[in-house]
């Protein structure tokens, strides 16, 4: 399985939304922090707005927010969002297996783990949990850069 960029770059957005849960961010602000582009994230956009996930607002102090709380947000149900089924093969996507060959088929039951393990990741980590260890990075990566006493002299 292959996440796409459309995919990569919501989970991106939704990140920069949940690192400043307290504002609206504007597309040109997140394209900025996210390094993406303003036309690709117009795209992102509204199907995160459509799925529920982002809200806009309007006027001199709009852009977009959250919906809901980060912990309320699974890494599994924002790449659904925009993926569609994160299945491996296409006899998986539905509820009862279609294929033709689903009696026959030796490497379903292998295919079935591959997209239990898929999900067991993404269906278990939060947005909260990548705002977490995003924050832990930025607290590291600055306290590394810091020059301590010892190297001042």
């Amino acid at each position: 399985m292959k996440v796409s960029m459309k995919s990569r770059y919501a989970l991106r957005l939704m990140l920069a939304l949940a690192l400043h849960e307290e504002e609206n961010l504007s597309v040109k602000t997140v394209a900025a922090m996210q390094g993406i582009s303003e036309k690709y994230l117009e795209q992102v956009i509204p199907v995160l707005v459509r799925g529920g996930f982002v809200k806009s607002v309007r006027g001199a102090k709009g852009g977009y927010h959250l919906t809901r709380s980060p912990d309320d947000y699974t890494i599994g149900a924002i790449l659904r969002a925009v993926e569609g089924s994160l299945a491996p093969v296409s006899c998986l996507d539905d509820e009862v297996n279609q294929c033709e060959r689903c009696k026959e088929c030796v490497t379903l039951e292998l295919w079935e783990q591959v997209d239990r393990a898929i999900a067991n990741v993404v269906d278990h980590v939060t947005l909260a949990d990548l705002v977490d260890k995003q924050r832990r990075m930025e607290r590291r990566c600055r306290t590394q850069n810091t020059p301590t006493v010892s190297q001042l002299s």
